[in-house]
Parts: C-alpha cells; sequence; structure tokens
C-alpha cells in the first residue's frame, strides 16, 4: 500500500490479525526481506511491513536520511493505521530507525527487538569507511553493492548461501546510488542511543549472531547488559534471517 510522505511516498504491507508488530528492514534490503517469516507469523500477530526511505518501493527525501527522518516515516505509517501499541523489530539499520522511533515515541511501542544490531554510534574508523564508501558509489555503484552484500557474510558462509547472495545484490541494485548515499550519511552520523535503549522500561530483546562481522558478539554483549536487554545469542553472523530461520520463526510462534 502507497502513503504520502513529504515530497515522495512510503510503500507497506499488512498481514494478518492480533497484536500488531511493525518489522524493519536493514540497508540493502527491502521489506521483502520478510516475505519467508509472513505465513508463520501473521497466524498470532498483525504484521506489518515497510519500505524504508529510497528501499524497496519507497521514495527518497533528500541528500540525507537520517534515523529520525526514518522514524518520522515509520510514525506516518504507523497514524495511518491507528496503531495505538505495537512491538518494533529491526534487522540492522531497521533497528537503529526503532531506536530513533522510542526516543520520541516510547509510549507507543510495547517492545523492541533487535536484530544484528547496536545502540551504539559509528566508531572512527567506521564513519571514515562510510565517507570512503560514498565516492566509490558516486563512481561504481555496482562494486560497492557487490562488496558490501559479500561483507555481511563471513568467508566460509558465502559459498553455503551463494544463491541468497545473488539475490541479495539483485535486489540492492534496484536501489538508486543517490538513495544509497543518502542512507549512508544517515547511518554515518546517527545518535548513539544507548541511554535510551537503557531508560526504555519495557521488554527489549537483542539476537545477536557469535559469527556477526559487523556488530561483534563480545560487544553485543556488553551492550545488552548494559541496556538490561535479554540477549538471544544465535549460532550464525550478522544475516540471522537468511542464517537462523527456523529460530527466528520459533521466537514468534
Amino acid at each position: 500500500m502507497k502513503l504520502p510522505f513529504r515530497n515522495t511516498h512510503l510503500f507497506y504491507n499488512s498481514y494478518g490479525s492480533g497484536p500488531a508488530v511493525v518489522l524493519l528492514h536493514g540497508f540493502l534490503e527491502s521489506a521483502s526481506m520478510w516475505d519467508f517469516f509472513i505465513a508463520e507469523f501473521s497466524k498470532k500477530y498483525t504484521i506489518i511491513t515497510i519500505d524504508l526511505l529510497g528501499h524497496g518501493s519507497s521514495g527518497s527525501v533528500g541528500e540525507v536520511h537520517s534515523m529520525e527522518l526514518m522514524a518520522e516515516a515509520v510514525h506516518t505509517v504507523i497514524e495511518q493505521l491507528k496503531l495505538q501499541s505495537f512491538e518494533l523489530v529491526g534487522h540492522s539499520m531497521g533497528g537503529y530507525v526503532a531506536l530513533a522511533y522510542i526516543e520520541k515515541y516510547s509510549q507507543l511501542v510495547s517492545k523492541i527487538t533487535l536484530i544484528n544490531s547496536t545502540p551504539s554510534e559509528d566508531s572512527e574508523e567506521r564513519k571514515e569507511n562510510r565517507t570512503r564508501a560514498l565516492k566509490v558509489i558516486r563512481t561504481n555503484k555496482e562494486a560497492f553493492v557487490s562488496m558490501a552484500i559479500s561483507n555481511l557474510f563471513s568467508p566460509n558462509d558465502r559459498v553455503d548461501y551463494a544463491s541468497e547472495i545473488k539475490f541479495l545484490k539483485k535486489e540492492a541494485l534496484q536501489i538508486s546510488k543517490e538513495s544509497i548515499a543518502a542512507t549512508i550519511k544517515g547511518m554515518r552520523d546517527r545518535n548513539d542511543r544507548s541511554t535510551i535503549l537503557r531508560k526504555f522500561n519495557k521488554p527489549k530483546i537483542m539476537l545477536c549472531g557469535t559469527q556477526d562481522l559487523i556488530v561483534p558478539f563480545l560487544e553485543a554483549k556488553q551492550i545488552a547488559t548494559y541496556c538490561n536487554c535479554t540477549l538471544i545469542t544465535l549460532s550464525g553472523g550478522h544475516m540471522s534471517w537468511i542464517e537462523n530461520k527456523e529460530e527466528l520463526i520459533n521466537f514468534y510462534s
């Protein structure tokens, strides 16, 4: 379904009935990442999936897709659906958006789940890497997408998930280089929201992969302790929705 937002539009879908759960995808992904889970999840819940700004079928707004701007886009969908209480789930960048959302609208969120994500801001090294990535995107989007998607998986897993990686790259290449750049800037410049998560006094869960190359497990474990989150350990890496499908289905069954 399409919904106006600023000078563009958002795309979202709603499935099933029951308590509402809003699912937010990660960088270079789209709401389609949740397709495998919809049939099972929607048996008990109303599942809302949203294409974040510049991803999937949603348009872009300006030169920077800040996490705050993306959170406002999410809230536009929430208002359209007249949700008074819902669980918020975010994978990777979707977790950053979820945290920006509870900073402003915590009264609406009954529970937050971060999958392969962190409330921490980027390290200086990570910020520099993102700035370098912006230069690559301007001249060779295809090379950036190929590298970025491959780096989400450990070298060993790149063989096991070759078909999934190929599909992810194909999907990501549909995103314009302007949208990719705007999103990278938003992630690079995002605020640390560890205190926001710590103060959120409702159920909060972090699902973390022991082999995650993007959000290292030991770092995630320390953050979960500091923020009083329930930590659920998964055996895979950063792409738990691919590597740990059955565990995620059981989590919501």
